[in-house]
């Protein structure tokens, strides 16, 4: 990839805020503890939230890995 080509793709992508940090606020109790019942409550979109976070974890990881054969590549 071509570094014009990779500035064309990073200016597609748009801020992510991950639904997992602001359902982790969701499910603690006053004592800053996990409520279970909160977490029961939140079950389905914990779940899908984990996923969210794990693919765009990965998605980092395959960028940082392009980046970094790139500027090997500048040597």
């Amino acid at each position: 990839m071509k570094n014009s080509e990779l500035i064309k793709v990073l200016k597609k992508v748009r801020p992510f805020r991950l639904r997992l940090i602001e359902l982790a606020w969701e499910v603690v109790g006053d004592d800053g503890n996990p409520d279970p019942e909160k977490m029961t409550f939140h079950n389905k979109e914990l779940v899908e939230a984990v996923k969210e976070a794990e693919a765009y974890s990965q998605a980092t990881k395959e960028a940082i890995v392009c980046l970094k054969e790139m500027a090997r590549s500048q040597h």
